[in-house]
This record gives C-alpha cells, structure tokens and sequence, in this order.
C-alpha cells in the first residue's frame, strides 16, 4: 500500500504551485497592466462624487431656506411723514461733568424734541426724556384715532405748544370739540380723546401745532453742535384760529446748553392771539420722585378749583409758606406733592436773563436749569404726578384758560396779540450742571 505521508507531501505541493501561479497571474494581470490604478482612481472617483452630490444637496437646502426668508431692510421710520433730525456731539475728552450729547427732533411732528442724551459722570450714557424708542413713537403719533387732534405728542419729549399752551376751556359742542371766545369771536377748537394731564375731552389741550409737518427743513453742522431749524406754514390751522400763522422753529445743541428759539409771524390780514410753549417731559433717573428737588422763580400760583377738571378759580395766590413754595435757594423735594400748576408774574434772576427754574436728581449727581430770555414768556407750568416717572417743566407765554372768564379783565394772561405781518418770539435756554456747581446769583 502506498504510504499516506506521502500523498500527504504531493498535496502540499500542489497547493503550494496552485499559490504560486495565482500570485503570478495577479502580478501579470494587474500589477503590470495598471488594472489596480484603475481600480484605486475608481473607487476616488466614487467618493468624491459622492460628497459632492451630499454638499450640493445641503447648498441646495440653504439655497431654498434663504429664498423662502424674507430679505433684511433696514427700516426708516419717519413720524409724521418727515425725516428725523439727529443733532449731535462728541464727548468732551477728559471732561468729568454732565454734557448734553444729542437731540432728536421730530419737523413732521411740530419739532416735538423726542429725545435728549447726555452723559452723566454717575451713569454714564442716559436719556433725559421719558419718551419710547422711536419706533414705537412712530407708531403712536399716527395722526389718527386718538390722536386725531395730535395730543399723542403731549405723552412724549418735549412737545412745542401754539397757538396756545396749556388748556383751554369752553362750550362743549356736538362733534366732542369745545368753543372759546376771544374779543367776541368764536373759536372752534379740537379736542383730544384724553389730554396728557389726563382729563378726557374736558378741554382743549397744547394748541394746534402737534401733528403738523414742516414745509422746510435745515440743519447746520457747528464746533460744539449742531443747529436745527424747521418752518411751519399751518394757515389759519384748518379754519381753527383767527388768522394765517406761520411758525419757525431753531434748535441749537452745544456740550451744556441747549438753545431753542421760536418765531410766529401773522402772515394773514386779520389779528391773531398767539401763545407758544414748551411740554419736556424731563425723566427721574433714579426712579425715587419724592428726593427730586424743585426750584422755582418768585411769583404767584394761579387757584385750581377743581383738581378733577383742572378749572382755575381766576385766583392768583402766593406761595410764601405754602407747600408750593420752590423758591428757596436750595430749592425744595417734591415728596409726595401731586403737582399740576401754574406759576404766573414771574420775576426774573437778579443775574440771569430771565426767570430761572431748575430741577436736581441728587442720586444722579445732576441738574437741569430752564431760563425764560424772552420777556413774553409768562407763566411756568409744573407737572409732576405723583405716580409719574417724569416732572414737567413748561415756560410759556400764557395762563392755563388764558380765555377765561374767571380771570379779572385787568389780568394780562400771556396771549399776545399780532397785528398782520407782526411777529412774537419766544426763547428759553437748557443748561445741564453737576450739583454744587450752580452759581446761586444765577437767581
């Protein structure tokens, strides 16, 4: 029999040939005839197609998701229908008292000043006005609704007020307006759905000037500032006053002081009563009201009779004693004092220009003084709810309800009469200090 080892030994062999002639045939085939490059370039093609078809298809994604969103735009808002007026300046360097840095005017909206920034060396960067972001002002001074009459303008900045300031009383007429008389004639005068001293519709209430846009425009750069200035040509206020007013506005911003000058000219034939003033609405920054203090030209508060309507008794009471006395040199806290009076004979500064009231936040380290420089400047008005977060301070010409009849005949209550082609100026200065650095021979 053959032995086994031996067959086991040919079968060794021949796998080990078979082995051989595979590797020789795969070196033949492949190694020299670049079949396994191929293979390899292949396989690279296949999987950089692949990626590729995986990037396009997420570019594709971002593609359609970017031309479903609606496109970005920067939104311009215009109250009014009119650019905004940005005036501004560069703080000082090295300076370490309050400076005023901007202002932001309104010429669509009567030149309402809605906002003023500042730089206080406590606080840094604030704003001295309580008034909402432009967009949402933009959005309240509609024109409409409830502010139809454009008394939305009184709940924010600094408001300009004419033909008169302040309210003004009268007959109640059907279509929810008011009529006053003024040497005999009849005036039919709007009214707001509720007035910023919230009284609704008792009273006709900061003129006719709050919603009316300007008919030019002008702005002026300066070293320290800049100057504003906008005309008004409202006519005869859509047959609401006597005569054809028109109405010149200039503002000038500096690093401590603000200038505003306002100019009314009869352009009509027949005389007009005209009253201008200023409704600022000046913030308490640190949110405690009761510490403000308050200070106040010598003169005369004008009675209220009644505090829910606001109507005068034609009484012009002193205020010496009396927890409406502002006029001492270091002026006097609010505390819980429910402020909404008029200041009237006014007397002036013994070194000032004109009479001098001012308002200092001792936690926020600064002051604010208003000077009435033109002599037709009569009356102060102070508004300062006791649940507000802002004091109002407005120089005008006029008393509240200067048509009144509560008022003696002898009283001149702040309208001045122009005679065709006559003009009236009224001018106030803004100043901005840090406490201890107002001079008192400033009053």
């Amino acid at each position: 029999m053959e032995d086994p080892r031996l067959s086991r030994m040919y079968w060794a062999l021949l796998k080990e040939w078979a082995a051989k002639r595979r590797r020789s045939i795969w070196h033949v085939a492949v190694m020299r005839s670049g079949l396994l490059t191929v293979l390899v370039l292949a396989l690279l093609l296949a999987g950089l197609a692949f990626g590729w078809r995986t990037h396009r298809l997420g570019q594709f994604a971002m593609l359609k998701k970017q031309l479903r969103a609606k496109p970005k735009q920067d939104v311009v808002f215009r109250p009014g229908g009119q650019d905004v007026i940005k005036l501004q300046r560069t703080q000082m360097v090295g300076g370490n008292g309050p400076e005023f840095l901007s202002a932001t005017l309104l010429p669509g909206r009567g030149m309402n000043m809605l906002q003023i920034s500042a730089y206080l060396p406590k606080m840094g960067e604030v704003n001295l006005l309580a008034s909402p972001p432009l967009e949402s002002a933009a959005e309240q001074l509609s024109g409409s609704g409830a502010d139809a009459a454009g008394t939305k303008s009184l709940a924010m900045g600094a408001a300009i007020e004419a033909p008169w300031a302040g309210r003004i009383y009268g007959t109640r007429t059907p279509d929810g307006g008011l009529t006053a008389v003024w040497r005999g004639v009849h005036l039919n005068l709007p009214t707001g759905v509720k007035d910023s001293y919230g009284l609704d519709g008792a009273a006709a209430a900061g003129g006719l000037l709050l919603k009316e846009p300007s008919t030019s425009v002008s702005t002026n750069i300066m070293p320290d500032g800049g100057e504003a200035r906008a005309t008004f040509k409202p006519g005869d206020f859509d047959g609401h006053w006597l005569s054809k007013t028109e109405i010149t506005t200039t503002v000038e911003l500096s690093g401590r002081v603000i200038e505003m000058r306002i100019v009314a000219h009869n352009v009509g034939d027949t005389a007009e009563p005209i009253g201008i003033g200023w409704h600022p609405r000046f913030a308490i920054l640190s949110g405690h009201r009761g510490q403000m203090l308050l200070r106040l030209p010598e003169g005369l508060r004008a009675e209220v009779k009644d505090r829910r309507s606001g109507e005068l008794s034609g009484r012009l009471l002193p205020v010496t004693g009396t927890e409406y006395d502002f006029t001492r040199r270091e002026g006097a806290q609010l505390g819980a004092l429910n402020l909404d009076d008029s200041f009237v004979q006014l007397k002036r500064g013994m070194m000032a220009d004109g009479p001098v009231a001012e308002l200092r936040d001792p936690e926020s380290g600064y002051g604010l003084r208003i000077t009435a420089t033109s002599p037709t400047i009569k009356a102060l008005r102070v508004y300062a709810p006791l649940d507000g977060s802002y004091i109002s301070i407005e120089p005008q010409f006029n008393y509240d309800d200067p048509f009144g009849h509560e008022w003696a005949k002898a009283e001149d209550t702040g309208m001045v009469v122009l005679q065709p082609n006559q003009t009236t100026q009224w001018r106030v200065r803004l100043e901005i200090f840090a406490l201890g650095s107002a001079p008192p021979e400033r009053f």
